[in-house]
């Protein structure tokens, strides 16, 4: 029986002890002492979190298919274990093995979400290793980092050895080979392995890039210092999608966690083009998996499982060309087995409706609808694609199908946002409501339930709104309240109800969205003053962000409250993520004059990822 890295009293004492004792149904097993690199897979942030992460999922399998390579996971301890392993001096160890990551050879950390960047130092500090890149020796493990947030990495740049920008299907194993040969012809140094990492395509090294600034703190040039490495770093794209890694037997976790069935990836990438949405963007091209193979890859997966519900993800499922076949087969296979078919990410029509009628407890569930915005006007700005008879048309659909309840998610501070658009979101709420109280009553489930969820817009590198200014948290508060207002005066608002997020986090969210190095001080100011899984809620506390900016001399406003200038040099701009900055400016101008631009299916708008050979852009050619 392997030891574990915590006593059984430790255990009795925290919350959840599953999250640390590994030994799940389908973990990998492999001698470390047989192997040339072990990597621990860092989740920042609670096992329940990570364990749901379709990408480090898909990575875990990959390497771990290597014979030479063993892959285990590592998650943010919660705070009750922080402590305890603060207090007792215990190295932060991997799941897997239970041994200190301190040990590995690489230290990978997925950048899912910006409030997350107090947890990466957390992993570092248990872990035992300096903060900064600059300050570890050749005898520590490297520190990789990847996912969305790796597509402006300069606000965590000095905690990095190295970042991989784009889908890491395509260049780990080049990075992995180079470490072995480099360590095996015993002419391994630290700085020297990124020097030539940096030249495998995808590689950052942000220790051989050189940032200026000019006199208004603008960036002024980011130059390479080294030989070989690259000025522009490029996006790596799988582009056979179908025959890529993919966990047909993932690791099943002992208690619940967020993503807790199956999940099928159908697709990557989105045809539509909302300006806001930065998965829009940088997974462009829109890519498919064959119908087939993903029968076959459904059915394997729920054999090695034991799940009883299978979950298809991608942007925008209803954009799958082969939805409907491949829906109708999982439903006439598997629901006689008692298996559920959840559909995300789908446009409420005619068949969606049928589909999540034969899937659903109708009763129970509710449906969501994402406008982003109230009016039409604004959804025309941010290129949603929806009109205001759709929605109502699918909320009529739907009360006649039977549901009752239904989900709204909208965003506040839209670039051109008006009083007027901040009421439209309770007036459709209102709208939807008329829909359903229109059917006679002796065919409703009672009253219609209609919640309202909105967000604060965050601007985000490589989106078409990357020059939009923010607001502070008052005005956002302000604008909360228009709407929560406009919800009391309308008819039905009995049937309606309003909630919104916090408006400090979103300020906070949008400094470290388009920061630069400069801001990497303030995290660790903050961390060292306590920050600890700042996404969470119970645990955010924005009076110590505030002291960790003035200490490290650091103003918000000056990423959050600035329009951008149309040449401004921006901290992102060194990769190249395929989709041209002039195509973005193209339509950061449409979306002030409120013009639509029609999805990839319809019209191509020349973003620039033709480049990269195929996916949609190659559609119904000859």
């Amino acid at each position: 029986m392997q030891k574990l890295a915590l006593s059984d009293e430790i255990l009795l004492q925290i919350e959840k002890p599953a999250r640390y004792i590994g030994n799940e149904l389908n973990m990998v097993k492999k001698d470390a002492s047989a192997v040339a690199v072990r990597f621990a897979m860092c989740f920042p942030d609670v096992y329940e979190i990570g364990m749901s992460h379709l990408g480090m999922k898909i990575l875990y399998e990959m390497f771990n298919r290597r014979a030479d390579v063993y892959c285990e996971r590592v998650f943010s301890p919660w705070p009750d274990l922080h402590r305890i392993m603060k207090e007792k001096q215990i190295p932060l160890f991997a799941l897997e093995s239970q041994e200190p990551v301190r040990d590995f050879d690489f230290i990978g950390i997925t950048l899912q979400y910006e409030m997350c960047y107090a947890n990466i130092l957390q992993i570092l500090d248990l872990a035992g290793l300096p903060f900064t890149a600059e300050e570890r020796t050749d005898d520590m493990p490297l520190v990789i980092g990847g996912g969305p947030c790796a597509y402006n990495p300069e606000p965590i740049a000095e905690f990095f050895d190295l970042f991989y920008i784009g889908e890491g299907e395509i260049s780990y194993d080049a990075l992995f080979d180079l470490y072995i040969s480099m360590k095996r012809d015993g002419g391994y140094s630290r700085r020297e392995f990124l020097r030539r990492a940096a030249a495998i395509p995808g590689i950052y090294a942000p220790s051989l890039y050189e940032v200026s600034y000019r006199e208004d703190g603008t960036i002024a040039a980011m130059e390479p210092t080294a030989p070989g490495v690259p000025k522009t770093v490029k996006k790596q794209v799988v582009m056979e999608l179908t025959d890529a890694v993919y966990p047909t037997a993932p690791v099943v976790p002992y208690i619940k966690v967020t993503q807790d069935r199956v999940v099928l990836e159908i697709m990557r990438g989105c045809i539509r083009g909302c300006r806001f949405c930065q998965a829009g963007q940088i997974y462009r091209p829109t890519r498919e998996k064959d119908v087939e193979a993903l029968k076959q890859c459904a059915a394997q997966m729920l054999k090695n499982t034991g799940y009883e519900e299978i979950s298809l993800t991608s942007l925008s499922s209803s954009d799958y060309s082969q939805l409907e076949e491949l829906v109708n087969y999982l439903i006439e296979t598997f629901k006689g087995q008692g298996v559920n078919i959840s559909l995300p990410s789908l446009r409420i029509d005619a068949f969606s409706l049928d589909v999540m009628g034969k899937v659903q407890d109708i009763r129970k569930s509710s449906l969501t609808f994402a406008p982003e915005a109230g009016s039409q006007r604004l959804r025309d700005v941010i290129n949603k694609g929806l009109t205001e008879d759709v929605i109502l048309h699918g909320a009529g659909l739907a009360f006649v199908g039977g549901w009752q309840k239904v989900k709204l998610y909208f965003m506040l501070g839209l670039p051109t946002e008006t009083e007027e658009d901040m009421r439209a979101i309770a007036e459709l709420a209102d709208k939807i409501a008329v829909r359903y109280y229109d059917i006679p009553k002796e065919k409703r489930n009672g009253r219609c339930q209609i919640t309202i969820s909105t967000s604060f817009f965050v601007p985000k590198p490589f989106t078409p709104f990357q020059w939009a200014a923010m607001f502070d948290k008052d005005e956002y508060l302000r604008r909360a309240k228009v709407v929560n207002d406009a919800v009391k005066e309308q008819p039905n608002r009995k049937s309606i109800r309003y909630n919104w997020h916090e408006a400090d986090v979103t300020v906070l969210e949008g400094v470290f969205a388009r920061g630069d190095r400069r801001v990497a001080k303030a995290i660790r100011y903050a961390y060292e003053d306590g920050a600890l899984f700042d996404s969470w809620s119970e645990f955010y506390d924005n009076g110590r962000w505030m002291r960790a900016f003035e200490k490290a001399g650091v103003s918000p406003e000056f990423y959050t409250m600035r329009e951008r200038g149309r040449d401004e040099t921006f901290p992102w701009d060194f990769i190249d993520d395929g989709v041209s900055k002039d195509y973005l400016y193209r339509e950061w101008e449409r979306a002030q004059q409120g013009i639509v631009t029609k999805n990839c299916r319809m019209q191509c708008s020349g973003c620039g990822a033709k480049q990269f050979g195929g996916g949609v852009c190659f559609e119904n050619q000859d």
